[in-house]
């Protein structure tokens, strides 16, 4: 187990960088002195002590550890967290009930709730394959592909814009985002979905597909009107180097983009050889507006370190070759790629998904634990540098990376072991209706217990209770209320937005979708756009696309409860719930209570639940009546079902938009 705590050599290495920040100015300036007239580059060689580095360490499949409780197992993710736990003297929390278990892992693979008629078929399904049939099921879901797919669009940040001032619209980004999701739901392996975004028109130069592929490449802000078209080339292709660091390898090569890097074994060099590989692609798009990757045409120019990243200070001639640090075999990309220009990003991409790359296995398979428990087993998910953390079970991630190629690179069945795990069926909080009185009990033990040793819960020693983001609280609303649109693809739609929020935009940048049904799709086909986000998505913390976003933040901040109850969206969500109701129990308040819960938290009202509703709703009604407002005042269910009274119909919006705006309904056990 490793405790991540700050320790005196990352004390060090924090007083390093701040010296750095003060003297790198001044030391730079010395080392640059002649530095023009350099004929080769000047870097500290890679030494072993660099290569000891945890993250960098040549990747072993690691033995399974032997543990006490066998019998809690269900394969070996479990074997490796209880060796934790048991080496910390702790015992497994209690699994989470099957109501909740069933809501989890659906919104998990696919970002919705699951349906009343889904949960029921679940819990009368007492077979010992039931929750397998169910993850089956999940991730053969084309919604698998559209949830998961948002997770990827983060780390390559894709927006369908420009950004900066002018924000003008990529009219084909879109296709990126599409093929995406296709090679998500087509379960793409890992190593060909890396290699078609890094090289996608050179290895399949005939296939539309592949060359969206790259539109991951091309997907960072730009600004065309820039005076100097020099200076635009020479930032989008450090912008993509530092990207392609961070996605794929785990390094922030971009801090490496003026001098050598302050803390990891990254040279200045460095930086600039793994920018060569791209120094030979017209990164413009052959329009603006077709952003995808093509090689340029003729004999390519020397790729040369760029003297403290100015684009007008061209330096010494670099070398082809691979970053150092990552290459402890040094092996050579081809002559050819170097001499042609073309198959150097095809070289790059297979350099990559080597299967004994030391990076990318346990890159990718940190990323996957970070989205299914809640945070990553490396706290740093695009660091896995020095002044990143060191991985909490550093056997269990190298024993995933391993497994992903013994798994033909597929995700999926790698979704499925991390899911069906016994870890990940552990309850996040201290009560499931479904306990025992002596399970309650011994819950109590152990939570507190687990509270005292693992505060942090570094050990696994439960789950991780986790609040949903924007996209899935937005898509659950309406998936409730029966009101998702069920159309995939194509452009980005855009639904109303306030006028005071539109003001804010350039004139005509903002044109809602004139197909009312466009504005119920799901989330990830919004239109998004670099200058202003969708103002749910905003306040539960989607990132700006302005850089890859490994990990979102998770704020409790008051806008998101104001946006909640006040906003034109969630009050047109609550009467369309509403509506549904009321075509599923037009005459039963008990009924339609009953079915507000199923639909919105996944379970059963409590008995004292029951009541309090139903006295709400009594209660309210008699309030809007005495208000004695006209039905064109009132917010009234949509449908409006005849023979129902208006007041009645005003309270059970009031009460559905209660229902989003509780902690249920935003957080998942």
């Amino acid at each position: 187990m490793h405790d991540q705590q700050i320790t005196p050599s990352r004390w060090l290495s924090y007083f390093c960088a701040m010296l750095c920040m003060f003297v790198g100015v001044v030391v730079g300036a010395e080392e640059e002195e002649g530095g023009e007239d350099a004929k080769t580059v000047q870097e500290a060689p890679i030494t072993q002590e660099d290569r000891e580095h945890w993250s960098f360490q040549p990747l072993v499949r690691p033995e399974v550890p032997e543990v006490e409780n066998q019998s809690w197992c269900v394969n070996e993710v479990d074997r490796f967290i209880l060796a934790g736990l048991e080496a910390e003297g702790l015992s497994p929390f209690l699994p989470a009930g099957r109501t909740t278990l069933i809501r989890r892992v659906t919104f998990d693979l696919t970002g919705l709730p699951p349906t009343p008629e889904e949960i029921d078929a679940f819990l009368k399904d007492t077979s010992p394959t039931a929750y397998e049939k169910l993850i089956e099921r999940l991730l053969a879901s084309p919604r698998y592909g559209e949830r998961w797919a948002q997770h990827w669009l983060d780390l390559a940040r894709f927006a369908e814009t420009d950004g900066f001032e002018h924000d003008k619209v990529r009219a084909e980004a879109w296709k990126y985002r599409d093929w995406v999701i296709s090679a998500l739901n087509g379960d793409m392996p890992y190593q060909e979905f890396v290699r078609l975004q890094l090289a996608g028109d050179e290895l399949r130069p005939d296939d539309p597909q592949a060359a969206a592929a790259t539109g991951f490449c091309m997907a960072g802000p730009d600004m065309p009107d820039i005076n100097l078209q020099a200076e635009r080339r020479h930032t989008l292709l450090n912008e993509l180097t530092g990207t392609v660091g961070a996605v794929f390898l785990g390094l922030q090569f971009a801090c490496a983009e003026c001098h050598d890097h302050k803390y990891d074994p990254i040279s200045h060099a460095d930086f600039y050889r793994l920018r060569s590989f791209f120094d030979h692609t017209n990164v413009f798009g052959k329009l603006d507006a077709d952003r995808v990757l093509v090689n340029l045409k003729g004999t390519p120019e020397p790729s040369r370190v760029m003297l403290r990243g100015d684009f007008r200070r061209p330096g010494p001639e670099l070398d082809f070759q691979y970053p150092r640090i990552a290459n402890a075999k040094n092996e050579k990309p081809p002559e050819k790629a170097w001499e042609t220009g073309v198959g150097r990003r095809t070289a790059l991409a297979d350099w990559i998904t080597k299967p004994d790359h030391p990076l990318t296995g346990r890159v990718v398979m940190n990323r996957l634990w970070q989205f299914h428990f809640g945070k990553p087993l490396a706290d740093a998910p695009s660091d896995f540098g020095i002044m990143g953390y060191e991985p909490t079970h550093p056997e269990l991630l190298d024993w995933l990376a391993t497994e992903l190629p013994k798994q033909g690179w597929k995700l999926k069945p790698l979704h499925k072991m991390l899911v069906m795990s016994a870890t990940y069926r552990q309850a996040s909080r201290p009560d499931d209706a479904e306990w025992t009185a002596e399970q309650r009990q011994q819950a109590a033990k152990l939570w507190q217990t687990a509270k005292e040793v693992d505060r942090e819960n570094q050990c696994w020693s439960r789950m991780q209770r986790q609040r949903l983001d924007g996209e899935s609280i937005r898509d659950a609303m309406l998936a409730c209320a029966d009101r998702l649109s069920p159309r995939t693809g194509g452009p980005g739609v855009m639904p109303p937005l306030p006028e005071e929020l539109v003001a804010t935009l350039l004139k005509g940048q903002w044109k809602p979708s004139k197909d009312e049904e466009d504005h119920r799709r799901r989330s990830v086909y919004l239109f998004v756009r670099r200058n202003l986000r969708y103002p749910l998505f905003e306040v539960f913390d989607r990132p700006d696309t302005l850089a890859s976003c490994p990990r979102r933040s998770h704020s409790t901040v008051t806008p998101q409860a104001l946006l909640l109850l006040n906003s034109e969206f969630s009050l047109d969500r609550a009467r369309d719930l509403a509506g549904h109701l009321l075509t599923l129990s037009p005459n039963e308040s008990g009924d339609q209570i009953s079915h507000a819960y199923r639909l919105t938290l996944g379970r059963l009202p409590t008995s004292r639940e029951q009541k309090l509703a139903a006295d709400f709703l009594t209660r309210q009604s008699e309030l809007i009546q005495k208000g004695s407002r006209s039905a064109e005042e009132m917010a009234l269910p949509k449908p409006f079902v005849e023979g129902v009274s208006q007041y009645e119909g005003a309270a059970l919006v009031d009460f559905c938009l209660a229902l989003f705006n509780l902690n249920e309904f935003v957080y998942v056990d």
